[in-house]
Formats: structure tokens, sequence, C-alpha cells
């Protein structure tokens, strides 16, 4: 089980090389990360986006990209077309979303005749090193895609997150479906979804992993909370996985750990033919090395 995201750079060292391709490639933390992913030989690099920009970066930054292929397209929404291809036609194996919008990339992810979709529905993971839950990684989903999730998408939320984190050897993770409070009210649809959630996992139609809730964070993340509470659970305080109730709640906690707790993380869009590296154009170079890490561990 991993304890910290270093862990990632160490597996993939010894994988085979990726090809990676970043969307809109003109963008100071990403082009950080994919050459220091170079350097470390995790992937080789193919850059789509406005060619002057990309060098002027380079430059600036003293990056030595010289041995990247570029293809300019100062078209974000081509620039992401061509950089989709390249990854469904078998000439890369990962792609990196650059300075580009989300909807933008989703658009070419999604198109029917060239995109990526595989899974009933695309979804988005964050793996955090958080100082504070000391004894190992927690995820987020979905903090970036799915706005407000009904019961079945957060179903295929859920498939998505279990496969890939089996893929970093958690076998049966633990799942909290976290709301504003720990008991169902009915008032509070989340509640009732989360207690359907556990139900279906303790059915087996929800297989391999062990989910509970409705749970308010504190209860989530701390069993002595809940033991405070009086709430009896197999989940609470060794939770793998946080359900959040809609995108607002997610990207709020998400942006929380950064700032707040001082967190690393690692992200990647779920449901796709191939890994989709995704994070926040706020977020670090160290965030994004992390994310290619992540990516090139699952392929």
């Amino acid at each position: 089980m991993l304890k910290n995201l270093s862990e990632l750079r160490e597996i993939v060292k010894k994988a085979p090389k990726k090809k990676l391709v970043v969307a809109a490639a003109h963008d100071e933390h990403s082009l950080e990360a994919v050459v220091n992913a170079a350097k470390m030989k995790i992937v080789d690099a193919i850059l789509v986006g406005d060619k002057e920009k990309i060098q002027r970066i380079g430059d600036k930054l003293e990056l030595d990209i010289s041995r990247m292929e570029i293809i300019d397209e100062p078209n974000l929404g081509e620039s992401v077309a061509k950089a989709v291809k390249l990854v469904h036609f078998g000439d890369a194996d990962i792609l990196m979303k650059g300075n580009v919008g989300t909807a933008v990339l989703l658009r070419g992810i999604l198109n029917k005749e060239w995109g990526l979709r595989k899974s009933e529905i695309l979804s988005h993971i964050a793996l955090f090193e958080v100082p504070a839950y000391h004894h190992k990684l927690i995820a987020l989903t979905d903090v970036a895609m799915n706005i407000a999730p009904d019961l079945n998408a957060k179903v295929n939320i859920l498939r998505n997150s279990i496969d890939f984190l089996h893929k970093l050897g958690i076998e049966e993770p633990k799942i909290a479906v976290v709301g504003a409070v720990e008991l169902v009210n009915e008032m509070m649809p989340a509640t009732l979804d989360a207690a359907l959630l556990s139900k279906m996992a303790d059915r087996g139609q929800i297989p391999n992993c062990i989910i509970d809730g409705p749970l308010a964070f504190d209860n989530a993340i701390s069993a002595e909370s809940a033991e405070h509470k009086g709430i009896k659970s197999n989940v609470a305080g060794v939770a793998d996985l946080l359900l959040l109730p809609d995108i607002e709640a997610g990207n709020v906690l998400y942006k929380a750990f950064i700032f707040f707790a001082n967190a690393k993380v690692a992200a990647n869009v779920l449901g796709a033919s191939a890994p989709v590296v995704l994070t926040s154009r706020s977020d670090s170079e160290d965030s994004k090395l992390d994310s290619i890490c992540l990516a090139a561990a699952v392929h």
C-alpha cells in the first residue's frame, strides 16, 4: 500500500517508458513536469500547442525541449483534437491537459469518432498525501467533472475508482460516502444515496470494496470522532477514498487540502481508454509530475 506519492516515482522508474502527449502545452508548470518526467526516463513527450509560446517558456525556464516533438497548433480546440487523436490511434499512451479548460479537453475525449471514452461515465480522481492523515494516501472523487451526480452516476464513479485503486495495489478499498451529517435524512438526498451505496456494497452489487455512509467528514477521516458520536464503522479513520456529494463540495475540499493542509496531490481522469492527466491549472509542477507518474503507474 502506498504511503506517499514519492513511491510512485520509484515504481514507474522500473517500468517501460511511456509516450505522453500534452494538449495546449504552452503552460509553465506542465512543461516543467514533462521535462522532469523525461529526465527520469518515465516518458517521451509530444507537445501540441502554440510552438512560439512553448519555445518562449522553454527559454525562460531554461528547459531542454530540443528532443521533444512539437506540433504547432495555437487553436485550443484543434490542439486538443490532435493530442486526443494521437492517443486514439496508438501513437501515444497518456494524454495530459496543459493550458486549456477542462470542458474543452472533455469534448475531445468524448468525441464519438476519435475520442477515448470507454466506461459509462468519465470521472476524476485525486490522490492526496495529507500530512495530518499520516498513515496512508487518501483519494477524493469527483472534484472536477461530474457536477451533481445521481445515484447511478455515483455507482459508476465508484466503479471507475475501485478499478483504479486495485491497480495501485489496494485490493479492497475502504470508501466513505461523505455528507453533511452521519444520519440518513430524507431532506438531504446525499444521505439517501450514501445509505443505498453502502447496502449495494453489502449485497455485492458494488464488489471488491467496503463502503460506509453517510459519514460526515470528521467521521470519515477520524475513528475517534466516529467513536465519540457512537458510530460503528470499519471505514472511519481508515478510508482510502472519499466519495463527495457534488462537484462543489469536492472542489472546495480539494483546494482546502492543498492550501490549508499543505497536501500533495496527483490527479487523473478515469473511464477513458488511456490514462489522462488532469490537474488544476494552478497546481504546482510537483503535482503535475506526480500526476504523470500516477498515469504511468496504472497504464
